[in-house]
């Protein structure tokens, strides 16, 4: 019997085996990952680790003594080159070659590269591994100056664990607003407000320069990242911004499913493809692939509503829901966008298809709830 391999040994992978387990399956299971780590969740990487308030370790989602507990065959520092789908193998960079009978694919994303800044002579970073965020936090501190290029989460998640060490920040950003494509004018001033009463040296609507990086410490570059469907793509599956899925996350091959960040996902409530690069999806689409992977014909469909979250100085914010960018949406705040809690709706052809809270902690499930029908 030949094992469900793992290609990607992320937050989604180690959910997919961890469930696979708890499921009853009893067969081999192999986990390859890239990284030296075990897998990890990266969410504290921006939060809780940059700050230093939370130890390495809380990141783990098992200790490696874990997967061999399990019987889980766990390799790290196994880099995947190939897949062939014909013949059911997957190759490794050592000329390993692994047969499988059925295939999971969770290799997540890839920060998309600056050439301005890694061309600039100053040092750059992107965010996307534990080694990446200890090297940005050992440029904190106060005498040190971080540029941010890019407002987003990533940003200004960055941006907020920066100036709680008392390190002087800039934040270039080409829209507007921070996070003005997913939050809309109103809320994503409040984002601005937010950051500007903390110091940071937020420019809006500006380009950065080569000469607005000179005399940085550090540049942090947070300008999105892009599906790592590579090896999906090489295999011969669909793709297309990042690896094509069904409702129930199988590709167009049988045997292989895809989860997290590389899969478009054809969502059944929301009647649209979609690609959401959060910690909810990655867990939640692991599990019903887990599911699917063993279940014969009762395949489930993944119909979880995308759910996000940020912690950024004492804001702490959750949102859930799809507020499509192409669709004529309302936002209504209720509460006072200054206070310390507030609630937002994305109201779309009178009913409401996202919303979020800010600091009302055990809300998110309120909200959840009011998804699909006319606000109250």
């Amino acid at each position: 019997m030949n094992p469900i391999v793992v290609v990607g040994a992320g937050l989604a992978g180690a959910t997919a085996v961890t469930a696979l387990r708890e499921g009853g399956h009893d067969g081999p299971l192999v986990l390859l990952g890239a990284e030296s780590h075990p897998p990890y969740e990266r969410p504290p990487l921006s939060k809780g680790y940059l700050l230093g308030n939370d130890p390495i370790e809380s990141a783990f989602v098992h200790d490696r003594q874990w997967y061999a507990a399990h019987d889980i065959d766990l390799r790290t520092g196994a880099f995947v080159t190939d897949l062939d789908l014909g013949r059911k193998s997957v190759s490794l960079l050592d000329g390993t070659e692994i047969a499988y009978d059925q295939l999971l694919l969770a290799t997540g994303s890839r920060p998309r590269r600056l050439p301005l800044a890694d061309d600039s002579g100053v040092p750059t970073a992107y965010l996307r591994t534990i080694e990446d965020s200890d090297r940005i936090r050992a440029a904190f501190g106060p005498g040190h100056r971080i540029v941010i290029i890019g407002a987003g989460w990533i940003g200004l998640e960055v941006a907020a664990a920066a100036r709680a060490a008392g390190t002087e920040v800039t934040v270039f950003e080409v829209a507007e607003l921070p996070l003005l494509r997913v939050l809309g004018p109103r809320v994503a001033q409040a984002f601005a407000d937010l950051h500007r009463a903390h110091g940071v040296d937020l420019r809006l609507g500006t380009a950065v320069s080569a000469a607005d990086l000179a005399g940085a410490t550090l540049v942090v570059v947070g300008v999105g990242v892009a599906p790592d469907a590579s090896l999906a793509q090489g295999a011969g599956l669909a793709v297309s911004n990042g690896v094509l899925v069904d409702a129930t996350l199988r590709t167009s091959h049988p045997d292989v499913y895809a989860v997290g960040d590389i899969a478009n996902h054809d969502h059944p409530l929301l009647g649209r493809r979609v690609r959401v690069e959060h910690w909810d999806t990655a867990i939640e689409q692991a599990k019903v692939a887990a599911h699917n992977l063993v279940g014969g014909q009762e395949a489930e469909a993944y119909d979880r509503l995308p759910h996000f979250f940020t912690d950024q100085y004492d804001l702490g914010m959750e949102y859930v829901g799809y507020a499509a960018a192409d669709a004529d949406t309302e936002v209504v705040v209720r509460g006072d966008l200054g206070a310390e809690q507030w609630r937002a709706y994305w109201v779309s052809g009178g009913v409401v298809v996202a919303g979020m809270h800010v600091n009302e902690w055990g809300a998110i499930d309120e909200i959840r709830e009011q998804i699909g029908h006319p606000l109250a």
